[in-house]
């Protein structure tokens, strides 16, 4: 069974996919199951710590200390709201520095979610 927002990568080709609709089975890529991605937790500690500065109660910045190189970098930013009902995805070039600016009045809060080609999913909840 997949669940709304998962996401998942085939290990043969390297092929990235996020469900949007809720299912029974699992996804195949190259004759083989894909791999669902394990969400790591952000912080402080480690290369994925993500600054969040609050512009105003509806305008946001994000950036993050992660490094740009061809070989290793952040695909995408996303920001969604804790009920999931707002989501906002920013997709980087290989050089683009790794930040997302974004205005969300969200009332519930909300949470960043990052895919880098190499060390996967890691989100700020």
């Amino acid at each position: 069974m997949t669940k709304k927002m998962e996401i998942y990568k085939c290990d043969v080709c390297s092929n990235v996919v996020e469900v949007v609709h809720e299912g029974a089975g699992t996804l195949v890529c190259c004759g083989e199951n894909m791999k669902l991605m394990d969400e790591h937790k952000a912080s402080e500690n480690n290369a994925h710590y993500a600054h969040i500065e609050h512009i105003d109660d509806v305008e946001k910045k994000v950036t993050f200390t992660h490094g740009t190189t061809m070989e290793h970098h952040i695909e995408f930013i996303e920001a969604i709201s804790n009920d999931g009902v707002y989501i906002k995805r920013k997709y980087l070039k290989e050089t683009d520095k790794p930040e997302m600016s974004f205005k969300c009045n969200c009332k519930e809060g909300f949470y960043i979610r990052i895919y880098c080609n190499i060390d996967g999913v890691w989100v700020t909840k």
